[in-house]
Parts: C-alpha cells; structure tokens; sequence
C-alpha cells in the first residue's frame, strides 16, 4: 500500500522561517556530512587534527571563526603515541573538549550507535572526524547505489544529532581536471554527502598545496595553502566580508517604531529615511526570513500576512529580548548624512517626542543658511572646503543642501511623525512631469 505523498505549497514554504544553516569552520564546514580527500602522505590527519583543535578550543581555522564544541577523533590508523607527537607540535595547551578513539565498529554495525553515546555524554558535541572511511566500510563493491547506501546513514545521523561528520577518503592516482572527480570509489559518496573537502599539493614532499572545497550550502573556493612547521596556513592574504547590516537597521528602526504594519515597499522608506542607501522590496521580505533568528536574538519578531490580496508584513519588537540591551548598532553615518536620520539612544515610549524634534531639527538645519548674521569662514589657503560659520563663537560646519533636498527630508520626517502618532504611511510624493 503507497503512503500519504506529504506535500507542502510553495506559499508554505516561501512564509516558513527555518533554522540557518550552522557552521563548524565558517563559510568552510557546516553541518552535516562531509568528505576530505587527498593523496596519501598528503597532509590529511595533520589537518584533520588541526581542525579537531581549531573547534575544541574555539579558535581560528585558515582565518575562519569556529563554533566551539566538543570533537571526537577516530584515528583509526594511529597510535596514542603518535597523536602526542603531533599534538606537541600544534599545541601546548591540551583541550578538555578534545576526545581520541583507535577503534570504532563499521557503518550499520554499531558506529552511530557508539557516536549517539559520546553525544549524550557530551552534549555540546560539533564535530567528529573519521580517519579513514576505509576502516569503517563493510562493502568491497563500489557502484554508485552502494557507496551511497553505505554512508547515508551518517549523513541522517549528522542530521538527527545536529553536527558535522567528517570522513577521511583517499584519492585516486588518475588525474583529473576536476579534483572532485578524483575522489576514490564511485560518485555515490560526493551524491551522499554534504560537501567535499580536496587537498591537493604542487609536488610530493612540497610545502605548498590547494584546498579545493565545494557543498551545498558553501561557495566553491580554490585556498592557497603552505606549511608552516606543522600547521597549513593561507597563503594568499584572507578579508573577511563586511558585516551584513540589514538585521542592525531593522532593529534600530524597531526600538522606535515598536511596531510596523504595512508593505515591503512601506518598510523599505522607512529604512531608507532614517538610514540612506538602497532598500529593495523585491529583497526585503527574502532577507527578513533569512536573518529571522539574529533579529529575535535582537528583539525583532516578524510574520507575513495577507489583507485583501495585499501582502503585508508584522514586525514587533520586546527590549526584554534584545540581546544588545537596546543599544544601536548601525554604523555611525559619515559627516555629510542627514543628522536627524541617524540612530540615537530611544525606548519605545519616547518615539513620539523624537519624531517631533526630528521636524524640529530640519528648521533648525534650514535657519543655518538664511540666518545674515552668522559669519562664513574660509581656510587661509583658500581652499574651498572645510566652510564653516560662528555662531555664538563656535565653528559650525556648513553641509549644502538645495531646495528639493530640504523639501524632501523634510517630508520624509513629517511622514514618519504621522505614521508614530496616528499609525498613518503617507506615500512618497512621486512627480510624474
């Protein structure tokens, strides 16, 4: 007899705020199962065990931030003694998270078993490494729909348990364009996995090597690697991205608003009023489910809704869930930014006495430049900038604006006013001519 086909809809789908991917080594590992593969001699236990360091201590992996855990190391095919030799070389300080095995039962004949024990003993688990899946295999076939059968089940059971697999794997002696291809056995194991890891050198006996990495929920990406004493380090120069500031300037607008309803399209002014920049609502609705959870470690809830065929969006805040305690978190604007549009230190209650000096602090702004009295003062050298004027003896910086800008700062304060006292969106003025 079939079973119930269970389906869910695309708006099910699209509306569901699901758990972000968690990372072992970030933007490198995540969770789930995955391969790491190299030629023998090549360097592969040397960074397996570094890894196994990096996530029980916390720290750093080729320039990467770790989630700290517990890690379990099967090193199959080495001695206590020898994995002391090489723990002196990588440390001298031993890690009380860090956990050795010489021996574990094969796949489907007790290992998931033997791993759901260690997590139950250790509950902050992150991370174990296999070395090698030859040791823990029980088929001699390698046929696609074999090798996938056989490993599947730690794919489930990273899962089930919440953390990475890693299994050491051999390449094949053929070359390949394509490093991946060169993983020994059939394309089942790659097909079953979550992602692969390939270390490759330049020349046997070499100090220089490549990291080729590919997965699901990671970029492809080519690492320069070279050895220093025992560990391997980057040797192209590693920047980290900037800082994603959507969720900061969802939560700073929050922490005045307190609560918003209305379009993506609505939202986007909102953000674009106080903040500057570009806000697209075609990105908005995607980056809210995206960033879900850090906006509820900051306070900020939000669900989608449907009111007479339009979409809307509900976002609330609750200071007694914001993490950062309420303190602002964009970036402070550079000079020449609207100064009544940067975030300053509010609480939900006084969001309509702010909205009202934010008009205040737009006349006060305009007075600077129709006021005769001020005297305008110019460098020595005549350069034209910095200008300022003296009022009441202090150097005030002159920012040019014209008509319109004023008009339309203005008028996006003034529509920010309506919406904190009577809940009101105004649309932006658009002229058509």
């Amino acid at each position: 007899m079939m079973k119930k086909l269970i389906t869910k809809s695309c708006e099910e789908i699209m509306t569901t705020i699901y758990k972000p991917t968690q990372f072992a080594v970030e933007g490198l590992i995540a969770q789930g199962l995955f391969i790491l593969a190299g030629s023998p001699k090549v360097g592969k236990s040397w960074f397996s065990l570094e890894l196994c360091l990096s996530i029980a201590k916390g720290e750093k992996l080729l320039d990467r931030q770790t989630q700290q855990g517990s890690a379990l190391y099967f090193c199959l095919e080495d001695s206590y003694q020898r994995i002391q030799s090489r723990l002196y070389e990588l440390t001298d300080e031993p890690s009380d998270k860090l956990f050795f095995a010489l021996k574990a039962d094969t796949i489907g004949n007790g290992l998931e078993e033997q791993i759901i024990k260690f997590k139950s003993e250790h509950d902050d688990l992150r991370l174990v490494v296999i070395d090698t899946l030859q040791m823990v295999r029980n088929e001699t076939e390698s046929s696609y729909g074999s090798d996938y059968a056989e490993i599947v089940p730690l794919k489930n059971l990273a899962e089930q348990l919440g953390i990475t697999v890693v299994l050491v794997h051999h390449l094949r002696k053929a070359a390949d364009s394509d490093p991946f291809n060169m993983i020994s056995g059939s394309t089942g194991l790659s097909g079953a996995t979550d992602g692969q890891l390939v270390l490759k050198k330049d020349k046997r006996g070499g100090m220089q090597a490549v990291l080729y990495v590919t997965g699901r929920d990671i970029e492809d990406q080519e690492l320069s690697l070279t050895k220093q004493s025992a560990k391997w380090v980057l040797a192209d120069e590693h920047t980290d991205k900037p800082p994603d500031t959507f969720p900061f300037a969802v939560h700073d607008l929050m922490t005045e608003l307190c609560a918003f309803k209305g379009s993506a399209t609505e939202l986007c002014g909102l953000l674009k009023a106080k903040f500057g920049g570009e806000y697209f609502a075609n990105r908005l609705t995607r980056d809210l489910f995206r960033k879900a959870y850090e906006l509820r470690d900051l306070g900020v809830t939000f669900e989608p809704k449907r009111s007479n065929g339009q979409r809307l969006l509900l976002l609330r805040y609750d200071k007694n869930s914001d993490s950062s305690d309420g303190k602002i978190l964009m970036p402070k604007q550079p000079q020449t930014a609207d100064p009544a549009v940067t975030p300053d230190s509010t609480n939900c209650s006084e969001t309509v006495e702010n909205a009202a000096s934010a008009v205040d602090d737009v006349s006060t702004s305009a007075d600077i430049f129709t006021d005769p009295a001020p005297t305008v003062a110019v460098p020595a050298d005549g350069a034209a900038d910095p200008e300022y004027v003296l009022i009441d003896g202090k150097q005030v910086p002159i920012v040019r604006f014209s008509i319109d800008d004023l008009i339309n700062r203005s008028a996006a304060k003034i529509r920010a006013q309506i919406y904190q006292e009577r809940g009101i969106l105004v649309p932006e003025f658009r002229n058509k001519t």
